[in-house]
């Protein structure tokens, strides 16, 4: 990403930076990415020239700003933006490159905060029951015998998700030798490759063995735990677990549009409305900061106020 022919290339500086000093997610990186690559179109578009980042004043800022509301992003959007371009000149005034930061002090739209969605423990029940039922219903069904495996795997899939409040990036990243059987512990890469050690609760491990018993799996220890295909060595990928996710939702009459995150929400619900303390809560789902484990209060908080408004005479 070239900006201009006499001074070094700093946003792909900034982009080795993240990689190999601060071990940015490939998500997190394809952001900043993006981010730093409009702004660099939309000053060409502007000025005739690309961005000469120790020229750029807060007025630069203000017209790109307006540029995104004109686009009608939304406001997570333009705040996504703008934190990469934050970080960005952090690391140019950490560089020497300026003495202070030009985007201070710009006011931008705040987003607005949504509660995330959740499975009742019922739902979760019954979508943990659901590719056993839905091998059920195909062999009842079909004149031949359908091949068990695939069925099994999604139901070790969603128990290890749901078991562990996984990021469907960290399921899809395990491997065997990963799983510590004893001590009923996995170990899992999250963001930042950051490795946290979680407990894992017996159903998991339970379908995951009963899992590699029927597709025959090779408990080699660099395999990965979940496969998208046997025959052909294709370890499980995000994709495939939403399809799959998406058919049992609407076997089992629930929103197809829930996603496998859906079910870390629901993790971390069920968690603290059972009693959970939420920093613990908060190093199970591997959070940096309390604040980000804070939302899911608020959903239990909720709750007890409508039933309380439901159920107290009084209220």
């Amino acid at each position: 990403m070239d900006t201009a022919t006499s001074e070094p290339c700093w946003p792909n500086r900034f982009l080795e930076h993240l990689d190999t000093d601060r071990n940015a997610s490939p998500h997190t990186q394809r952001n900043y990415r993006q981010a730093l690559k409009e702004f660099v179109e939309w000053h060409q578009a502007e000025e005739a020239c690309a961005p000469h980042w120790p020229a750029l004043k807060r007025g630069h800022f203000r017209a790109f700003l307006r540029h995104l509301s004109r686009r009608d992003l939304s406001r997570s959007a333009i705040q996504l933006r703008f934190s990469a371009l934050r970080t960005f000149f952090k690391y140019l005034v950490r560089m020497g490159v300026l003495d202070e930061m030009p985007i201070k002090q710009l006011s931008i739209p705040k987003a607005k905060k949504h509660l995330p969605k959740f499975l009742t423990l019922d739902q979760m029940a019954r979508l943990l029951e659901a590719p056993s039922v839905a091998l059920k219903t195909l062999a009842e069904d079909s004149d031949a015998l359908p091949d068990p495996a695939p069925f099994i795997r999604d139901a070790a899939i969603l128990e290890t998700i749901y078991s562990c409040g996984l990021r469907i990036s960290e399921l899809c990243g395990i491997t065997v030798d990963d799983i510590r059987w004893e001590e009923q512990i996995i170990r899992v890469m999250g963001k930042g490759r950051k490795e946290r050690n979680l407990p894992v609760g017996a159903p998991a491990l339970e379908s995951i063995r009963y899992y590699w018993k029927i597709a025959e799996h090779q408990e080699l220890p660099d395999s990965p735990v979940f496969m998208a295909n046997h025959a052909k060595g294709t370890p499980m990928y995000p994709r495939l677990i939403q399809l799959r996710l998406k058919k049992y939702l609407e076997q089992t009459g629930l929103d197809p549009a829930i996603t496998p995150h859906k079910l870390r929400h629901s993790f971390a619900t069920h968690l603290l409305d059972a009693g959970a303390d939420l920093r613990s809560v908060q190093e199970l789902l591997g959070h940096a900061h309390l604040v980000t484990t804070q939302v899911y209060t608020h959903l239990s908080t909720e709750r007890m106020q409508k039933a309380y408004q439901s159920a107290h005479p009084r209220a």
